[in-house]
C-alpha cells in the first residue's frame, strides 16, 4: 500500500476541511476526518458538502495510484452523484472509494462514507478524467 503521506503536499484542500488519507493502493483510496462545529450547516448537522468532498476525494483518488513511492496520477471530476442516507453518530467519518472501470483517459468509481459505528451515511458514484496520459503502474 502507498504511503498516504505522499499526497500531503499536493492537496491543501484536505487541510481546509481537516481530513487525511489513510489508504492508497491500486483501485482503492480511503480518507478520514473528525467532524466539528465548523462542519455544520445552519441546522446544526454536518453540511452535505462535507460528505460530498470526502467522497469526491476518495473516489477520485481510487483511480490515481501508479506505484509505491510515485506521486499519484492527477485527475479531475467530471461527474459526482451523492446519496445522503443518515446523520453520523459520533465525530469520525471514514470514506472509501473503489475504482470500478475505465480506460486511459476516463475512469469510474463508487464508494461510501461511514461513521465510526460503521453506519453508512452517504454513498456516491463518479466519473473522473486523467490530466495528461495515464501513466503505467
Amino acid at each position: 500500500m502507498q504511503s498516504p503521506g505522499l499526497l500531503d503536499n499536493r492537496y491543501p484542500f484536505k487541510d481546509l476541511l481537516g481530513f487525511r488519507m489513510t489508504a492508497f493502493e491500486t483501485g482503492r483510496a480511503c480518507f478520514e476526518m473528525e467532524l466539528g462545529e465548523k462542519h455544520n450547516n445552519p441546522g446544526g448537522v454536518p453540511h452535505g458538502g462535507v460528505y460530498a468532498a470526502l467522497l469526491d476525494s476518495a473516489l477520485g483518488s481510487a483511480g490515481c495510484f501508479i506505484a509505491t513511492g510515485v506521486p499519484m496520477q492527477p485527475a479531475v471530476t467530471l461527474n459526482l452523484n451523492v446519496s445522503f442516507l443518515a446523520l453520523a453518530r459520533g465525530p469520525l467519518l471514514i470514506a472509501e472509494g473503489r475504482m470500478t472501470g475505465g480506460g486511459t483517459r476516463v475512469f469510474f468509481a463508487e464508494g461510501e462514507v461511514r461513521d465510526e459505528s460503521g453506519q453508512c451515511v452517504a454513498t456516491g458514484t463518479g466519473t473522473f478524467r486523467y490530466l495528461g496520459k495515464k501513466q503505467a503502474g
